[in-house]
């Protein structure tokens, strides 16, 4: 399942915060979405989500769900947003509540999807006794436990430290290329964006527009070795030379409603 963003604006008051937005967001792509700050990234993620209506344009699916998919798009969120008072395991049944399956197929999926993540000794802890990078696994468990076709991610991992982050994006990965869903990955971190993406979409400064999609050429199962790391340091710096006058602008603009 594709999704196709055409013409795509937004307006918070008079204040324009996307302009003329064209993407597509290919079937089993990452899609990274960067830029200056208040370029309109979160707001685009919740457009393309469903989340919220644009001011202009529109937002398409070509193509159709896969049979065991119970919703096309799913968040993965910065907070974590899982409930203290449910463990685990009810926090990624949570997502399960709605759809119209019985006991037995709700534990099935929560079964397997903590199991693919590592979580299946965790099932009965509740978020207070995890590390912040084990509550964000629950996070990614629920919202792989519906099996979408897009998941979409805002800034999921910028609340851990390195390392933890580190960890975090080789499981992703390896979890991701098991389900042939697309995700659509809004960050700040130039290097993770370059470590999950496909192609990375750079927003140029409020209102934010596609200043360019750029490539991510080494393959994805090679970047974390060494013999990439001078390709993909190149990469940064022309990502950030894209980004860095707009982002100094940015930096000193006023905010008007």
């Amino acid at each position: 399942m594709d999704l196709l963003v055409e013409g795509v604006g937004h307006l918070y008051g008079r204040m324009r915060a996307l302009e003329r937005i064209d993407l597509t967001v290919k079937a089993g792509e990452i899609l990274a979405l960067v830029g200056p700050s208040g370029c309109g990234k979160s707001t685009l993620l919740g457009i393309m989500g469903g989340i919220l209506r644009p001011s202009e344009g529109k937002v398409a699916l070509r193509g159709a769900p896969a049979r065991r998919s119970l919703n096309p798009f799913t968040y993965v969120f910065q907070d974590f947003a899982l409930l203290p008072w449910r463990t685990v395991a009810g926090n990624v049944a949570l997502a399960l509540e709605h759809h119209r399956l019985n006991a037995a197929e709700r534990a099935e999926r929560v079964g397997a999807v903590l199991a693919r993540t590592k979580l299946a000794e965790f099932a009965e802890a509740y978020p207070r006794q995890l590390s912040g990078g084990m509550r964000q696994r629950v996070g990614i468990a629920r919202a792989l436990v519906v099996e979408p076709e897009i998941l979409f991610m805002d800034e999921p991992l910028s609340a851990l430290d390195a390392q933890t982050r580190e960890l975090l994006i080789e499981d992703f990965i390896a979890l991701w290329e098991g389900t042939g869903a697309a995700a659509v990955h809004v960050t700040h971190n130039l290097a993770e964006a370059i470590r999950l993406a496909d192609r990375i979409v750079i927003l140029s400064r409020r209102p934010g527009r596609v200043r360019e999609i750029v490539p991510v050429a080494v393959p994805r199962a090679e970047r974390a070795s060494g013999a990439a790391a001078a390709e993909l340091a190149a990469l940064e710096r022309q990502l950030w030379e894209h980004i860095r006058t707009e982002a100094r602008e940015a930096e000193r603009e006023r905010i008007d409603d």
